[in-house]
């Protein structure tokens, strides 16, 4: 991972496939924060850590309240249109509760970006229960990882946590593409997005879905072992059909890891 991180600690050169932008950003961090997260590694100390966090306490792509969701420069590399600058109409808090969630499990207590997180983790909530319910499958997915590093934190007191799942357990029922009939075609909301494994909260409501998306992904691979991409973007074609390729190895892992920890 190391490869991607820039200087200032965060990461960029194509982490998240569909923006090649080689400059620090909220979401390609994001990307690596995820990576790190799965690993679960027990030396908080280390350097690629380290350098996520001095990224996050240095207020580049901040504005004091949430972290961006796109950059200037995404602008002059190629990358999906959804990727594409433009100045923000409305908060949003993709990726910005995932990050908050990162900080409150890696950064120093002591430490002003930590007390930073745990203003932001209210603020987040507020602002969640405000917008309730979302229409945003990915902005939902970041609330349920700042829900899972809220959990995993011994600061539960922080936020109502009780409140909180329910709301999300509402929440991820009416984001959730249940016309599976459309799956094999289209970007659509699965439970994988939410629900990494049986012992999530929100596995035994939704195990119907959960079991049929199982199936569905041991249906759908191709006989290279792959699955289809459902999704493109057209400005940049060669450039797509790398990225295209990177999406189908991101796939193949999140696709494994999913049936080995719900079969």
């Amino acid at each position: 991972m190391a490869a991607y991180q820039n200087e200032d600690g965060g990461f960029g050169h194509a982490l998240e496939p569909d923006c090649w932008n080689p400059d620090s950003s909220p979401v390609q961090t994001w990307t690596a924060t995820e990576i790190i997260n799965e690993i679960d590694p027990e030396d908080k100390s280390d350097p690629i850590i380290q350098g996520i966090l001095k990224y996050l306490s240095s207020g580049k792509d901040f504005d004091g309240h949430t972290w961006a969701t796109t950059v200037a420069t995404n602008n002059d590399h190629p990358h999906a249109p959804w990727w594409t600058f433009v100045p923000p109409q409305e908060i949003s808090y993709n990726p910005t509760a995932c990050l908050i969630g990162f900080i409150i499990k890696f950064a120093d207590r002591n430490s002003d970006l930590f007390d930073l997180a745990c203003m932001l983790a209210k603020e987040a909530y507020d602002h969640f229960k405000d917008h309730f319910p979302m229409d945003s499958m990915h902005t939902v997915s970041c609330f349920v990882k700042l829900y899972e590093y809220m959990k995993e934190s011994t600061i539960n007191d922080l936020l109502d946590m009780d409140e909180f799942r329910a709301l999300l357990s509402e929440q991820i029922r009416q984001v959730i593409t249940y016309d599976t009939s459309i799956w094999p075609i289209d970007y659509v909301c699965k439970p994988s997005l939410f629900i990494g494994s049986k012992t999530s909260d929100f596995y035994l409501e939704n195990k119907e879905i959960c079991d049929y998306e199982c199936e569905f992904i041991s249906n759908t691979q191709n006989a290279d072992g792959t699955w289809n991409i459902t999704w493109s973007w057209n400005d940049y074609p060669e450039q797509w059909s790398i990225s295209k390729n990177w999406w189908k190895s991101d796939w193949f892992i999140k696709n494994l890891r999913y049936v080995s920890q719900l079969r």
